[in-house]
C-alpha cells in the first residue's frame, strides 16, 4: 500500500469507518527520513487518533531508535512490516524476508518493544513460501516479545499476490495465541469478511486493495458485521462529492507538480469502480496537466454521472 496510504487516504479511510489506518512504510534509516518523500510520510497533522506509524527495516538499533524517534513525533501505535513481499525491500532483507530467520525476528521485536512506550503491531505473510509457512511460529514470537496484535496476509512470499489467499495458517495463528489477530488477503465484499471471521476466529480484518477506488468498503464492511444488513446504497451526489473532497485534499498535501500525478492513479481506479465505460473519462483525467484542469474534467464528469443513468450501481 505504500504510495496509497498516505495522510489524504487515512484521513478519507478514517471518516469512512476504518478503526485504524497505518501510515505508508517508512524506512528505519533516519538518514533517509530528510527526502520529501519521507518528509509527507511523516506528516500526521489534523490526522484522527490514534496515529500509526508503520516502519521497515532489517537492523535491530536502527528500528528501535526509529520507533522511538516517531512516537517522540506524535505516534502512538508503532507497526513493524514483515509481510511486504516486494524485490526492492526484500532484497535488503526487510519485510517479509524477515521470516526467514526467527531468531533475528525475536530480536527486531523485542528491542522495538523495549523501546517505546506505545504499542506495537506486526504486520506478516503465513511463511516465505509454501514449504516454509512458519506463521505459527512467528505468531507466537510475536506474542512473547510483547507485541499487542498481529496482522496476517494469507499468503507466502513466493505467492506475491497470485492465487487464492488461504485462511487455514491464520486460523492456526488464532489459536496459538492470544494477541488480537487481523486477516487480510482477498477481503473484498463484506460478506468475505464475515466468512473469514467465522472461519479463522480472527478478532478483526484488514483490507488493503480492496479500498483503492472504493473507501467507503469500510463502512459497508462495518453495517454487515455490525448487523448483518447491506449497508444503504450511496447515493451519487455522496460519491461525487467524496471523490472531489479527495482530490482536494491530495493537490493540498502535495501541493501541483505531485498533486496532480498523485490523483491520477486515484482517479483511474476510481473511473473502474463507478463507471459502465470509463476509458474515455480516464483518457481525460490522464491528459491533464494541471490540478485545476484535472479536477474540472472530474467535476463535470461527475455531474453528469450523478444526472444520467449510464453508470454502476454504487456499492453500499
Amino acid at each position: 500500500m505504500a504510495g496509497v496510504t498516505d495522510r489524504p487516504f487515512r484521513v478519507l479511510c478514517r471518516q469512512l469507518g476504518a478503526g485504524l489506518a497505518a501510515s505508508e512504510m517508512l524506512t528505519s534509516d533516519t538518514r533517509l527520513w530528510n527526502t520529501p518523500k519521507s518528509q509527507l510520510r511523516r506528516n500526521h497533522e489534523g490526522e484522527p487518533e490514534p496515529r500509526v506509524v508503520q516502519l521497515a527495516g532489517s537492523d535491530v538499533h536502527a528500528l528501535a531508535e526509529a520507533a522511538r524517534m516517531n512516537v517522540d513525533l506524535g505516534a502512538q501505535i508503532i507497526d513493524l512490516n514483515m509481510g511486504c513481499p516486494a524485490k526492492k525491500v526484500c532484497g535488503k532483507l526487510c519485510g517479509s524476508a524477515l521470516l526467514r530467520d526467527e531468531p533475528h525476528v525475536a530480536r527486531i521485536l523485542e528491542a522495538v518493544v523495549n523501546a517505546v512506550s506505545v504499542p506495537v503491531t506486526l504486520k506478516i505473510r503465513t511463511g516465505w513460501d509454501r514449504d516454509n509457512r512458519n506463521g505459527v511460529r512467528i505468531a507466537r514470537i510475536a506474542e512473547a516479545s510483547g507485541i499487542k496484535a498481529l496482522a496476517v496476509h494469507g499468503r507466502t512470499r513466493a505467492d506475491f499476490y497470485t492465487g487464492d489467499a488461504e485462511y487455514s495458517t491464520i486460523r492456526d495463528i488464532r489459536a496459538a495465541v492470544s494477541i488480537p489477530i487481523f486477516a487480510n488477503g482477498d477481503i473484498k465484499t463484506p460478506q468475505k469478511a464475515r466468512e473469514v471471521l467465522d472461519f479463522t476466529g480472527a478478532d478483526g480484518v484488514m483490507l488493503g486493495r480492496a479500498s483503492h477506488g472504493a473507501p467507503w468498503i469500510f463502512r459497508s464492511v462495518n453495517t454487515y458485521l455490525e448487523s448483518g444488513m447491506t449497508a444503504p446504497p450511496l447515493s451519487r451526489a455522496e460519491v461525487r462529492d467524496i471523490i472531489l473532497a479527495h482530490l482536494g485534499s491530495l493537490y493540498a498535501f502535495y501541493g501541483e507538480d505531485s498533486g496532480v500525478r498523485i490523483a491520477r492513479k486515484h482517479l483511474g481506479w476510481y473511473c473502474e469502480q463507478v463507471l459502465i465505460d470509463p476509458a474515455h473519462t480516464r483518457r481525460d483525467l490522464m491528459a491533464a496537466s494541471t490540478t485545476s484542469a484535472q479536477f474540472a474534467v472530474a467535476r463535470d464528469r461527475l455531474e453528469d454521472w450523478v444526472d444520467g443513468e449510464a453508470a454502476r450501481p454504487v456499492a453500499a
